[in-house]
């Protein structure tokens, strides 16, 4: 078998057992609405977003399953949020517009990537991440994700919108590809309770 064709097929088994890992998870979990999953990908594509790197997370599972099989879409599932980071970082340099998307309790393992890319050198990586313990969210576990993240991203320097409800969704991206341009710093939209649950 040519080398294309095990990497192919190698790949392929990736996204499967990540994107299978993710439902497991999700199952009876807090989820983003699917009606705002919808909209959230069709302002993916007004954006111009051609590469979605991601880190299964059970708040996003209706949008990773939205977004896995369009062929709008490069779906590139990853083990940790900072090599995701690094990807996305990689897609900028050969001026490819990417979006990482994760759970914020993903934000503290990217921190160092984060950190380096924005500070020095402005490689902007644009980011979507769920709002795990914020208000309403109900599991003891997420509290640390929601106390932590806002401070966080003022530290890192990243400019934030949540969004809480679904007319927050259009124009959100691309107001934040607009900033993430002119100032070279990465930019965070961030999927409030509002939608999640």
């Amino acid at each position: 078998m040519p080398k294309h064709e095990i990497e192919r097929f190698l790949i392929d088994k990736i996204k499967d057992s990540r994107l299978n890992y993710c439902y497991i998870l999700g199952k009876g979990g807090k989820v983003v609405q699917e009606s705002a999953a919808k909209l959230m990908v069709r302002e993916m594509k007004a954006a111009g977003i051609k590469l979605l790197i991601c880190l299964p997370d059970s708040g996003l599972k209706q949008l990773y399953f939205l977004c896995k099989d369009d062929p709008d879409f490069e779906f590139v599932p990853v083990t940790n949020e900072g090599e995701g980071v690094a990807i996305a970082a990689g897609a900028w340099l050969g001026s490819k517009r990417s979006l990482m998307f994760m759970e914020n309790s993903g934000l503290r393992v990217a921190s160092e990537a984060l950190a380096r890319l924005n500070v020095g050198i402005n490689i902007p990586v644009l980011l979507l991440m769920s709002y795990r313990g914020s208000i309403g969210d109900g599991n003891w576990w997420a509290e640390t994700h929601g106390v932590v993240m806002e401070p966080m991203l003022k530290a890192l320097r990243i400019p934030y919108r949540i969004l809480e409800r679904e007319d927050d969704i259009e124009g959100s991206l691309q107001r934040a590809i607009r900033t993430m341009d002119a100032t070279k710093n990465h930019v965070a939209i961030v999927i409030g309770g509002g939608l999640l649950w």
